[in-house]
């Protein structure tokens, strides 16, 4: 039995040393290097100096990053009520009865999140085009001409914008994710809130919010974490124009290591970018986490 339970031990090893392997060599070996190198100043070459905590200092104090943040901050508000909150009304409305051919609908709205972000940055970076673009053509079909802007250069609703193409993307990806958390909800429980009168927003209120809180809270962390490291659909609509008014940390990340060569600080923004996302997820899972036991 112990010879057994041995052999056993050894094969999960196994099964766990490959991914492991691949997590260390993908993310932790990457995180550690840009550790090292943020206490350099550094061009890329074979010159190092080391400069201590130098780069963070400078980094505290750096407008721009802060500005980088706030946008971050930004696309997140935007895409958790955009991305989850879509998803969720959508998810609600496949669960009625009344809908037929639910696969065929969850199918559909995954496939955006299918597309790589840059392809999905090209066409929308079309549709908001001044000239040629599918947004002014229409408001011009409509002799709403007035309401024509150069869209991705209007620094005022610029982040609006670029947000957009991120909602309307991961709708689906969500969806999935909270449909396969409802259908494990006991159909017995609606039908009983639907004979004392419940409605569709009273159950959907009471009922599957609690029930899927759990679910609801990934769906945020994930959210969060997406939009704090947001890059390729900013960098092919916009690259962070006008301006400075839709930079965001990623980008000004990339600016400052590979177009100012200024490796060592653009080490420091990455691990600043670490920082304040594990910051503010773990603020999330808390707020989350209070206001689920008040409610209680």
């Amino acid at each position: 039995m112990a010879d057994h339970i041995t052999v056993k031990r050894r094969y999960i090893a196994l099964y766990l040393a490959l991914p492991i392997a691949v997590f260390l060599f993908a993310v932790a070996v990457p995180l550690f290097e840009a550790l090292y190198f943020s206490f350099f100043k550094w061009s890329g070459g074979p010159n190092m100096t080391f400069t201590g905590l130098a780069n963070f200092a400078a980094l505290v104090k750096d407008r721009l990053f802060w500005q980088a943040f706030s946008h971050n901050i930004f696309l997140v508000i935007a895409c958790v009520v955009g991305q989850i909150g879509l998803a969720f009304i959508f998810v609600m409305i496949i669960s009625a009865k009344c809908v037929k051919l639910k696969d065929l609908h969850s199918t559909f709205t995954f496939f955006p999140s299918t597309i790589s972000a840059v392809a999905i940055g090209m066409v929308w970076r079309i549709i908001f085009d001044y000239r040629y673009g599918l947004l002014n053509y229409m408001l011009r079909v409509f002799g709403m001409e007035d309401a024509q802007k150069i869209w991705l250069n209007e620094a005022d609703i610029i982040m609006t914008v670029v947000s957009i193409p991120l909602i309307w993307q991961y709708i689906g990806y969500y969806m999935i994710i909270l449909l396969s958390a409802i259908t494990t909800i006991d159909k017995e429980i609606y039908e009983v809130a639907e004979l004392d009168g419940a409605g569709p927003i009273r159950r959907a209120l009471h009922i599957t919010i609690p029930l899927i809180k759990n679910t609801l809270l990934i769906c945020v962390t994930l959210c969060i974490a997406g939009n704090m490291k947001a890059f390729d659909h900013i960098y092919v609509m916009t690259a962070g124009g006008p301006g400075s008014s839709s930079n965001v940390m990623a980008m000004y990340g990339y600016i400052t290591s590979f177009v100012q060569s200024n490796m060592g600080y653009g080490s420091a923004i990455s691990m600043g970018i670490f920082i304040l996302s594990l910051l503010i997820i773990g603020i999330t899972q808390i707020l989350t986490k209070q206001l689920t036991k008040e409610a209680e």
